[in-house]
């Protein structure tokens, strides 16, 4: 007769908020959930299995939930009747490992902000009591309904989900087996002929870039041209189809590369929460985009919510080297025309006071003055500006054209004086690369997004928007109700018809949640995700170690 043999990792709680039993031995009252009256396993016990030996679909790990000894025990069960102890330890494995799973891929397998130093806490949807969910799906022989409802809200989830196994499947694609051979001169212009078109254009049909069925190119020709302008708008670069270097570091990445890149931005989709709130803003800090979205929040809770993507806009965000913006959430509450600049502290001591010693004729130059208790000043003298220094006086700047604010700036109050704004420099956007400021997030299209944050306010029309960002005084706009604002990082995009963009991880925390769920399975302890409900918590690796004799 088969044995199962079931070792627990570590100590759990015996029974869990559901009312599921954990502990290493059921007792004779605990029913079986995933077996019939004689211990062989039920359709839903092959179903999870199958979930489970498939983890990586979703960008989990099959070995985290010890799929392999569950598949073979329940194999083993299908066989030969096991014994009654045996059948219960079989079902309490069952449980234990398919309620780790809906959690970790609802929830994410790392607790962002003590290892991402991510700070997200906008007002969700109840979280789902999932070990009861389960429980209730496999009585009624539907367990399917189970993991559907702990899949991540978020829209991009299905997405990426699909690009995952597509690029995966690409991992043996005779395209990138041979590398591009250099180019001439450094790049490829239209009509040139070079040894590595025929790798580039399998290369570009394989990523969809190049409608299959092309004629094979003899030379670098207009088809080539405009599926490599494709390929440099899905991946952060200048699509002006020139093929040079930055295209070509982009085409030798390997299709495993860009895989895990996209189970990463699965991973983040977990740890991010979707605000319940009819209308919320995401800024993607490595693809520096701003995405406005509304959605139907009188659906019912069981229900996905119907995400739209109503505006996209490019912008500015901190320098990598030393202001980056944080990842956080945060709810918009007003808007500020013609604003003024209060000058932190910080740049105030750094740069202001400096170019002022240089030249005192900046702070005309620049509209700024001086502000302390008795009010401005525009006197450029050492006491002024030892007062800058000491915290007695802070320096501004006016309303106008010169403003490093622009002309709006929306305001979510926050610890980190972090705002979105408009900008006196716009050329700037026409960068591939957009890491400028200090850590505030400058927008491209200010007026755009005033006019979506006040719709619900008639009286705020496009023209009265632009003549309020044209004041010497600050006009001040409160919004009806707060507009989440969630500052996202994620390298990998779902775009909008259906394929996938790829960005550089410019701040290398691509690298640092990599480390985080590497770090857990070595010291075999998955930390709880920050936003999953206190249920349970597991070691990592199997649950229950099972193996057939």
């Amino acid at each position: 007769m088969s044995v199962f043999r079931v070792a627990a990792r570590r100590a759990l709680p015996l029974v869990c908020a559901s009312g599921v039993w954990l502990g290493p031995t059921p007792p004779a009252w605990a029913d079986t959930l995933w077996l019939d009256g004689a211990g062989r396993p039920l359709a839903a016990a092959h179903t999870v299995v199958d979930w489970l030996t498939h983890a990586e679909r979703d960008g989990l790990q099959p070995a985290d939930y010890g799929a392999a000894d569950l598949a073979r025990a329940v194999a083993a069960a299908q066989a030969q009747a096991p014994s009654a102890d045996e059948a219960a330890r079989l079902d309490t494995a069952l449980t234990d490992a398919a309620t780790r799973y809906l959690q970790q891929l609802r929830y994410g397998r790392v607790d962002a902000t003590r290892q991402l130093n991510a700070h997200y806490d906008s007002a969700t949807a109840a979280p789902t009591d999932l070990p009861l969910l389960l429980r209730e799906a496999v009585a009624r022989g539907t367990p399917d309904e189970a993991r559907r409802a702990a899949t991540p809200p978020w829209p991009q989830y299905a997405v990426l989900r699909g690009a995952l196994a597509r690029y995966r499947a690409l991992g043996d694609d005779p395209a990138w087996q041979q590398a591009l051979p250099p180019l001439p001169g450094g790049k490829l212009g239209p009509g040139q002929r070079w040894a590595g078109v025929p790798t580039l254009a399998e290369r570009l049909s394989a990523l969809g870039d190049l409608p299959k069925g092309t004629p094979a190119p003899l030379d670098y020709d207009a088809a080539l041209q405009a599926a490599v302008k494709a390929f440099q708008a899905r991946h952060g670069l200048a699509d002006d189809g020139v093929l040079g270097k930055a295209t070509v570091d982009a085409l030798n990445v390997a299709p495993a590369a860009r895989a895990r890149q996209i189970a990463l931005a699965l991973e983040r989709l977990r740890l991010t929460p979707l605000p319940a709130a009819p209308r919320f803003i995401t800024v993607n800090i490595p693809e520096f985009e701003l995405r406005a979205f509304s959605q139907d929040t009188a659906m019912s809770a069981s229900a996905t919510p119907a995400v739209r993507q109503d505006l996209q806009m490019h912008v500015i965000v901190g320098k990598a080297l030393d202001t980056r913006t944080p990842q956080f959430d945060e709810d918009m509450r007003w808007i500020e025309f013609s604003p003024y600049w209060n000058i932190p502290a910080s740049i105030a001591r750094k740069e202001t006071v400096p170019k002022l010693r240089a030249n005192p004729g900046y702070l005309a130059a620049q509209g700024m003055e001086f502000v302390g208790s008795d009010g401005a000043s525009t006197a450029v003298t050492p006491e002024a500006l030892d007062a800058v220094l000491a915290g007695r006086l802070r320096v501004r700047q006016r309303p106008g054209p010169r403003n490093a604010l622009g002309n709006v700036k929306f305001i979510l109050p926050n610890n980190q004086a972090i705002y979105l704004h408009d900008t006196p420099t716009p050329a700037l956007f026409g960068r591939p690369r957009r890491d400028f400021s200090h850590g505030c997030v400058r927008v491209e299209q200010p007026v755009s997004l005033a006019h979506w944050l006040l719709h619900d306010q008639p009286q705020w029309t496009e023209a009265r928007i632009q003549q309020a960002m044209r004041q010497a005084r600050p006009t001040t706009a409160t919004l009806t109700e707060g507009v989440p604002v969630l500052i996202v990082y994620r390298t990998a995009i779902a775009l909008p018809d259906g394929r996938v963009g790829f960005v550089p991880d410019l701040y290398g925390l691509d690298e640092r949640l990599a480390r985080a769920l590497a770090a857990g399975r070595t010291r075999g302890q998955a930390p709880q995700a920050q936003n999953s409900p206190a249920l349970l918590h597991f070691s990592a690796g199997a649950p229950f170690l099972i193996a057939a004799q």
